[in-house]
């Protein structure tokens, strides 16, 4: 797998395809679905640093971008509707579907942007600010709501643990459900699953009840945001364990130190993410998760 290859994931459908956006300039970490279906699909963007490679992918399923007629966005942290704006202006038939928690934020991304600055850090290089999506060109979703793909369709199902916009798409046709990070994020050339737990929205109650729901579809894919497709098989009951593990530790740590940059040090020192990601993005990944689950636990 490297960065801006495309994958037909034909296991699970002919018509669906992915690309690795070499997101932080390291390949197996983001990903972007395309359906080639009677209207044509783009399931997230990733950040706008990245939407060429996105547009080159449409190029390589046989598409045109003003095939594309749907944008369905997962949520609107930059990772996944970054380059919702940038999409849009390349396809000029594209309506970008969102929860209406994160509507607003894509017609106007200036805090979406402050945000993301605050949260990530110094990976803020490997942004690009977002552009504005028009909002005659938003559609407002609502829990329970159908994606009309022409010939198939996407229902909606919110997730919000990880953040109160997150929404999951259940692809009924191919027994699959695009996650987002409703179920982690899955290493494939390792086979790991690894928690997600970014501020500031986290919520581990709300968290556990978004897997519980994912078990209850009883889909036989998982489609990961980070990264690709996998099947099911138990990876449910894994992330329920990985994560509650997750900010258990954290909680232990935030209990034994006085100062919270030790519990940073300390999980960027111990905790071992794949070599695919290499060293600078393995820690910073640890350290926004670690970040995450302070702050529910300061608020909790």
């Amino acid at each position: 797998m490297g960065i801006g290859d495309v994958y037909q994931a034909e296991e699970v459908d002919p018509d669906l395809h992915y690309v690795d956006t070499g997101m932080y300039d390291v390949p197996e970490y983001g990903s972007v679905y395309v359906i080639d279906a009677e209207r044509p699909a783009l399931v997230d963007t990733g950040i706008g640093t990245d939407h060429e490679r996105v547009l080159a992918a449409l190029d390589e399923v046989g598409l045109d971008p003003a095939d594309i007629e749907v944008l369905a966005v997962t949520h609107v942290h930059l990772d996944h509707a970054g380059g919702a704006g940038f999409l849009v202006d390349a396809c000029p038939n594209a309506t970008v579907y969102v929860h209406g928690i994160g509507a607003p934020h894509l017609a106007d991304p200036s805090r979406l942007w402050e945000g993301t600055e605050a949260a990530v850090g110094d990976q803020i290089e490997f942004y690009t600010e977002p552009r504005p999506v028009p909002e005659d060109r938003i559609v407002e979703l609502e829990d329970g709501d159908r994606i009309d793909l022409g010939d198939r369709e996407l229902v909606v199902h919110r997730a919000p643990g990880h953040a109160p916009h997150q929404v999951v798409f259940e692809a009924p046709w191919m027994d699959a459900v695009f996650t987002a990070d409703a179920a982690g994020i899955y290493a494939p050339s390792v086979d790991e699953l690894h928690p997600t737990s970014p501020p500031p929205d986290f919520d581990l109650d709300r968290a556990l009840a978004d897997v519980h729901d994912l078990r209850e579809m009883d889909p036989e894919w998982l489609l990961y945001g980070h990264f690709g497709p996998a099947r099911t098989d138990d990876r449910l009951d894994e992330y329920e364990s990985v994560l509650t593990e997750w900010v258990e530790a954290v909680t232990a740590k935030h209990t034994e130190f006085d100062d919270d940059e030790d519990v940073f040090e300390h999980f960027e020192e111990t905790v071992e993410t794949p070599d695919a990601w290499g060293e600078r993005k393995g820690r910073a990944e640890v350290a926004l998760n670690v970040r995450g689950v302070l702050r529910y636990l300061d608020e909790g």
